[in-house]
């Protein structure tokens, strides 16, 4: 999964184009776009997962080719990343978005893995059979749990988008919604 992520990314950004991993973690995505030429801006606000981050890193960091920042806010990128399950941590999108408009160039884009609220493993679950009229009446629901996780119908997070940014892309299609844990959504600035 990460693998198919990455390459979709590096697959979609210009040639020397800055990127912002947003929800960076300990840097493994962050890293392969470093080495592959991107400018690269990483976002954590785990201070537990900083300090991997900055351990993982600590060449990227030294070289420039990677930096560190408190705010999204404080960069100005091509695109932005979020891989694993980012967007599951917001009980609303629509204040990210915005605030991310603010970091996308105009025809840049958002790039997110999200977990996959139709994925059919997650059947066996009490938590997801007591949600699944939620979702298909709502388009969202909330786990109760430490990891407070929401999981959205992709029409909720595009609507939550706009008129920032526009769903380009939808990954999985067809039986992959049964099929596959998790949803690349690609973003289109506006």
């Amino acid at each position: 999964m990460r693998e198919r992520f990455q390459k979709l990314a590096l697959d979609l950004l210009p040639a020397g184009a800055a990127v912002l991993d947003f929800g960076a973690g300990t840097g493994i995505d962050a890293k392969t776009y470093a080495a592959d030429g991107h400018l690269t801006f990483v976002h954590e606000p785990s201070a537990a997962m900083c300090e991997y981050l900055v351990q993982y890193c600590r060449d990227e960091i030294t070289r420039k080719t990677m930096i560190a920042v408190a705010s999204p806010l404080a960069c100005k990128v091509q695109a932005v990343t979020a891989n694993f399950a980012v967007l599951n941590h917001f009980a609303d999108h629509t204040s990210l978005f915005e605030e991310l408009s603010h970091v996308v160039h105009h025809g840049g884009f958002v790039l997110a893995s999200m977990l996959n609220p139709y994925y059919l493993g997650d059947a066996r679950y009490g938590w997801w059979r007591a949600n699944v009229m939620n979702l298909l009446r709502r388009g969202h629901y909330a786990i109760a749990s430490e990891s407070r996780i929401h999981r959205f119908t992709p029409r909720i997070v595009a609507r939550a988008a706009k008129p920032h940014f526009l769903l380009e892309r939808l990954i999985p299609h067809g039986f992959g919604w049964a099929t596959d844990p998790y949803m690349f959504l690609q973003f289109r600035r506006t």
